[in-house]
This record gives structure tokens, sequence and C-alpha cells, in this order.
């Protein structure tokens, strides 16, 4: 299986990494799916306007709700997301190179979400490649049953996993460097 995750320490990191990526490798001329997600300053201070670009390119949707300035709920706007999860599953098939998926979160951990087309993208053997949080770990950890590489959100690395997976690179020198850490 090629499973793999990557987490960035700083809020926000992961997502610039991942969308980093999937420029790099559009511009390789690679066929990735997925979602990145592009966080954006809000001019009244209050928590980013979250936002995922379909790939390779595809919509923008706006997958966070204006709540107010005192709500402390989740800003999560689930139609969204699954709109962003149904125009994915559409675009999903053995000829993409890997599958992009901006955060393995909440609604994946509770079985909805992303989580039938990480599932779906396997079975057709497409890489996926998940960003990751602290808090969602455990779920990743249970959904990916020990099979996911954990990779630092480094580039050179990424890029040299997405080579590996993808037959794209004639030698990485064993590969014995990207596996940083196993899950399970």
């Amino acid at each position: 299986m090629k499973l793999a995750c990557t987490m960035a320490p700083g809020r926000g990191d992961t997502d610039l990494v991942l969308e980093r990526l999937a420029n790099a490798l559009a511009a390789r001329g690679m066929r990735c799916c997925g979602t990145v997600q592009i966080n954006s300053p809000r001019a009244d201070a209050g928590p980013c306007d979250m936002d995922v670009r379909v790939l390779p390119d595809g919509a923008v949707l706006r997958i966070s709700q204006d709540l107010g300035s005192q709500s402390r709920g989740c800003r999560l706007d689930p139609v969204a997301l699954e709109t962003a999860v149904g125009l994915v599953a559409a675009a999903l098939s053995p000829e993409v190179d890997l599958l992009i998926v901006n955060k393995f979160g909440k609604h994946e951990a509770e079985g909805r979400g992303f989580r039938n087309v990480i599932a779906e993208a396997l079975a057709m053997d497409v890489p996926v490649l998940v960003g990751l949080n602290t808090l969602n770990r455990p779920a990743f950890e249970t959904f990916a049953d020990g099979l996911a590489v954990e990779l630092p959100p480094d580039p050179a690395v990424l890029l040299a996993w997405v080579d590996m997976v993808t037959n794209n690179a004639p030698s990485l020198g064993g590969g014995a460097g990207l596996q940083t850490a196993c899950l399970g």
C-alpha cells in the first residue's frame, strides 16, 4: 500500500507544504487529484478563512463558515467539504499519479469526508499523501492499520517519496531515509 502522511509543526504549515508540493508536481506534468487548503487572513483579525482547491485545477471552495467573532465552535462547513469530496471522487481514476488530501480531519476520523476516497485510491493502487494533525493522529493510525509511512514536511523528501511510489525515479538509494517513522 502506498499511503503516507505528513505533519508540519506550525498552524497552517502543512497546508503550505502540500500546496507547494501539488504545484511542483503539476509543473512536472504529474496528474494529481485531491485538495489543498488555502488559508486567508481576515480583515477583522478573526480566524482565517479556509478554502480548498480541488486538484489539479478545479474549483476553489470556502470550507469555513463565519460563525461570528464570539464563536468557539467548529467553523468547518460540512456541505462544502462534502462537495469537495464529491468532486475529487468523480475525478479519481487509476490514471491519477497521486491523491493529495489536505487533512485527515475530524470528518475522516468519524468515517466521513475523504475517508472512502482514500480507500478507493488505495484499492486502485493510486498513492495517497494526507496532511495530519496531532488531534486526529490516533484515528489515522487506526485507519492506516500500520501500513502508512510518516514523512517529514520536507519538500525534497516528499518529492522523493512521490517519485519512488510512482516509479519516476531510477534509484533513491534504497529509500531508507524516507521512512522516518512508521505509524501503527
